[in-house]
């Protein structure tokens, strides 16, 4: 086959990334997190990461069309309160209530983001491939650690749209590219 010059010229590839939206927690609430992070990472290993709620799980686009939607799906969006119903290996499952169930569903709509299973805010504490054994450890750790965090309630005010390679197991490459102001109460 004999080919020409005007069928071999390559159109440069768009380049995508990962991005996810996150909600972020206050600050008081985030030292409060990182120490009580910093304590599970001592025993159990794992990167370091940012407190946060996920809200839209892990998206492939360009940088233009992540930040048009994050912007577009900010719009209008009323901040909310959440709290934590239990304590899990290594997570803090939050109650699902109306608004952060609301908040997903309306990101997940402006991103065109479709969640097999139905939207579970938890906050994570450490990521790490722990065997049973250890998941039991790391949940009384995390109870020991604070002791009242199973108890803890606090608003959503700040989403961020984060840049999130999942092929980067040390999470050194993510990186926040934005973030709005939800609306007050």
């Amino acid at each position: 086959m004999e080919v020409t010059e005007s069928s071999a010229i390559a159109t440069p590839a768009i380049q995508k990334n990962v991005y996810s939206v996150w909600a972020v927690p206050p600050e008081e609430v985030g030292a409060r997190l990182k120490k009580l992070m910093e304590g599970l990472r001592s025993d159990f290993g794992g990167p370091h990461f940012e407190p946060h709620v996920t809200v839209v799980g892990a998206i492939n686009l360009t940088a233009e069309d992540a930040a048009e939607k994050f912007k577009s799906a900010c719009e209008g969006l009323k901040a909310y309160n959440i709290s934590v119903d239990r304590v899990a290996a290594g997570t803090l499952l939050l109650h699902p209530n109306a608004e952060a169930v609301e908040t997903s569903a309306h990101c997940c709509g402006h991103f065109g983001y479709c969640n097999s299973r139905p939207y579970m805010p938890h906050l994570s504490l450490l990521y790490a491939d722990l065997m049973d054994d250890e998941k039991i450890k790391a949940q009384e750790k995390a109870n020991a650690l604070d002791d009242s965090i199973d108890k803890l309630s606090f608003p959503i005010t700040r989403l961020a749209l984060w840049k999130t390679d999942p092929g980067d197991k040390t999470l050194k490459s993510w990186e926040k590219v934005a973030e709005c102001n939800l609306i007050p109460n």
